[in-house]
């Protein structure tokens, strides 16, 4: 391949996010932070489709953006996410035939999928109502901030639904455990932010003022560490769930010897040796 090939390769798998213009929810980036914000804090900030597909094609695009780094969510007011919309989804879903609504529970496993697979760290700040489908984008977050008031409820038995809903079976009991996710999915009973925080759903509390300065704050640290090796742990704490402990430690000494050869690595030997603080940027 020649050289123009490859440089046009790789710009054709490269895009900055920074002028994406969102339509169903907020959207910023400052220093390699992208921050998400549902905002209809009127109805405690429901997704609709719109706002489902909108977000899983958001981030499948981060797994190509280059001024991306980590990304926090949250909600507008004093809520997270109450989930559905009970007018806009919950009602028309009624009517539809089986094969309709098989595409819209694919297509909302899809943002979860596209959440795990992003290469970003994603934070939730989380405040007030986390329920059903909110409690389900938090969850697939790979690290939550609460408050003391945050109310995190999987509702879909309350619903009529199994509490089955975008993968909360299988990555729910890997957060609090099997017990507590059992409770939590069977009962639709909303867990305060001390259960939360007391079951590792919560990677700490935070008062409802510093909420988001917290998230940021923790988002700004990984943008400043080794961001490609942060995607590659990333990568490695979702796909080691299905592998034997030797397939794991395996997979681990080929990630760990990718990473070494990365210029980051390189970069914080000399900062060691020269006793300085190192400068990483990510490649």
């Amino acid at each position: 391949m020649t050289s123009s090939a490859a440089d046009a390769l790789l710009a054709g798998n490269r895009i900055t996010l920074a002028d994406y213009r969102a339509t169903h929810f907020g959207w910023s980036v400052t220093n390699g932070v992208a921050t998400i914000m549902l905002n209809r804090p009127e109805r405690k900030n429901p997704l609709t489709f719109e706002s489902y597909a909108a977000l899983r094609d958001l981030f499948r695009q981060l797994a190509y953006a280059t001024d991306v780094k980590a990304v926090v969510i949250h909600g507008a007011g004093d809520n997270f996410c109450s989930g559905g919309d009970v007018h806009e989804i919950i009602a028309p879903l009624i009517d539809l035939p089986m094969s309709e609504l098989l595409l819209f529970t694919r297509m909302t496993g899809d943002l979860v999928k596209a959440m795990r697979h992003c290469p970003q760290p994603v934070i939730a700040a989380v405040d007030g109502v986390c329920a059903g489908a909110g409690a389900i984008l938090a969850m697939a977050s790979d690290m939550r901030l609460g408050t003391a008031r945050s109310k995190l409820a999987f509702l879909f038995a309350r619903v009529g639904l199994a509490g089955c809903d975008m993968g909360a079976c299988s990555i729910l009991p890997r957060i609090i455990g099997q017990g507590r996710a059992a409770e939590l999915l069977f009962t639709g009973r909303a867990a305060s932010g001390d259960e939360g925080y007391d079951w590792g759903f919560y990677n700490r509390l935070c008062t409802p003022d510093t909420l988001l300065d917290e998230a940021a704050k923790l988002a700004s640290e990984l943008v400043a560490g080794p961001t490609f090796a942060h995607g590659i742990t990333k990568k490695m704490l979702h796909q080691e769930w299905s592998m034997s402990i030797d397939e794991a430690i395996e997979s681990e000494a080929q990630a760990q010897a990718i990473c070494m050869s990365t210029r980051d690595f390189e970069r914080a030997y000399r900062a060691f040796a020269a006793k300085t603080r190192p400068v990483f940027e990510g490649d």
